[in-house]
């Protein structure tokens, strides 16, 4: 139904209502000053810094190269493996020490993996600074990689696969991530990383900590209550003796070529078929990135105001959920439509969407339609910055992507600039139809597939 776009805008209109007059002052105020300056340490580590007054608070977000695709391909899940060891265990704190330290002060401290960087985060008062920067440095630069962190942290993975085999839309979202990526890193699956953690030696872990966790490339992200004065002695002080290894990034393996539909189907006595299609997607820096944004927005990523919904759930009532994805890193990631409906209605809901898809690719978008779809990325675009670890998040995406620290300002006009004949060449030029990864996940004997 089409007065589902006026319903998002009520919504919205209702989202800053609640957040109230004061904080819509301050969001307000986050786009339209500088957003921060760049600086860069003693040690090559790049600084976002962000100077907040308003609360005694200093938030920090670090991101470092080395994720899933600063490991070789043998190596399935150490990236995420030797980012969860780091609070595990140092060689002046104990696991327990760590965490009762940050625990004592109020503060949070957290060290996660990722398809490209893996990530560190910080939170604390002002008053607990450098309390807060002595763990923070000490988990990323002295890890010791105790045998016994180790085996319970792969006991706790696998446990965690093992509890997640059984659910349809993980074991439709690994077939699809395995056909689409093939060897290359972003294809890692449960089922890799199951198969390679049981035989991975500390020496592995100690191997590619050394090689990859460094300064060079690092970047760290500030935001809250400090100057410039105060937080780069602190931050040359603590980061000092950080010591960098091989930095030699693994040669990318090249995702499978797909030159026509290519059809999983997996069988699982279910009553809802869990639908995943699509393909290889851009790359983040891809110049057409913002066109591709806006047209997957009005195909599936808009919620109910998108072409999907509309068509499969609201004028067929074929789906309760249906959207659209662009997941654009540091290489090109993927495009994909995800669906549950009845088994008996997969058929039907394949080829509407892939009717979808080509409608897209083969005629202009309404005027309206792009006036919406404008109007919504524009007007909750501030929303994304309401918070400290949200500008911190920003700051860091702003370095990694080369997106200048004027990136708030130029947003919207980026957005505006977009026009339909931009939504239809990049729609033709980045949706293939005829070349799609489908993957149903369905009691197959009802579904009765066609495809």
């Amino acid at each position: 139904m089409r007065n589902t776009s006026l319903l998002k805008k009520v919504l919205c209109l209702l989202i800053f209502l609640v957040l109230g007059t004061q904080a819509v002052a301050a969001v307000a105020a986050v786009a339209a000053e500088p957003l921060g300056k760049r600086i860069v340490l003693e040690n090559g580590m790049v600084l976002l810094l962000s100077e907040k007054h308003d609360i005694p608070m200093v938030t920090v977000s670090m991101a470092i190269k080395a994720g899933n695709t600063a490991a070789s391909a043998g190596q399935p899940g150490i990236a995420s493996l030797t980012a969860s060891l780091l609070t595990q265990g140092t060689a002046r704190r104990t696991a327990g020490q760590i965490s009762s330290e940050i625990d004592f002060i109020g503060g949070s401290l957290s060290v996660s993996g990722g398809d490209d960087f893996a990530s560190a985060g910080l939170r604390v008062l002002k008053k607990d600074l450098t309390i807060g920067f002595d763990l923070l440095a000490d988990v990323l630069m002295n890890p010791v990689f105790d045998q016994k962190e180790i085996d319970r942290k792969v006991k706790e993975i696998l446990a965690s696969i093992q509890q997640q085999k059984d659910e349809p839309g993980v074991v439709a979202g690994e077939a699809f991530t395995k056909e689409v990526f093939g060897r290359n890193s972003y294809g890692q699956t449960n089922e890799d990383v199951a198969a390679y953690l049981p035989k991975l030696t500390r020496q592995e872990v100690v191997d590619f900590y050394h090689a990859r966790y460094g300064p060079k490339g690092a970047v760290i992200a500030i935001v809250g209550d400090v100057i410039e004065a105060e937080i780069v002695p602190l931050l040359n002080k603590y980061f000092k003796g950080w010591k960098q290894g091989e930095l030699q990034q693994p040669a990318s393996i090249e995702p499978p070529r797909i030159e026509k539909n290519i059809v999983r189907k997996i069988h699982k006595d279910i009553t809802q078929a869990n639908i995943a299609m699509g393909h290889l997607g851009i790359s983040r820096s891809n110049p057409d990135y913002y066109a591709v944004m806006i047209m997957n927005y009005i195909l599936g990523g808009g919620g109910f105001s998108s072409r999907l919904m509309d068509s499969i759930r609201d004028n067929k009532g074929l789906a309760y959920d249906v959207h659209s994805a662009v997941v654009a890193l540091m290489e090109p990631g993927h495009f994909e439509i995800t669906i549950q409906t009845k088994n008996e209605s997969a058929n039907e809901v394949i080829a509407e969407s892939l009717k979808e898809v080509g409608r897209i690719r083969s005629e202009l978008v309404a005027e309206k339609e792009l006036t919406d779809a404008k109007a919504y990325l524009t007007g909750s675009f501030p929303l994304r910055m309401d918070t400290s670890a949200k500008i911190a998040g920003i700051l860091v995406s702003i370095e990694l992507y080369d997106l200048g620290l004027d990136y708030p300002q130029k947003y919207a006009g980026i957005i505006n600039s977009v026009t339909r004949e931009d939504i239809l060449r990049v729609a033709k030029k980045y949706l293939h139809p005829d070349r799609m990864v489908i993957v149903v996940v369905a009691n197959q004997e009802k579904a009765k597939l066609k495809y």
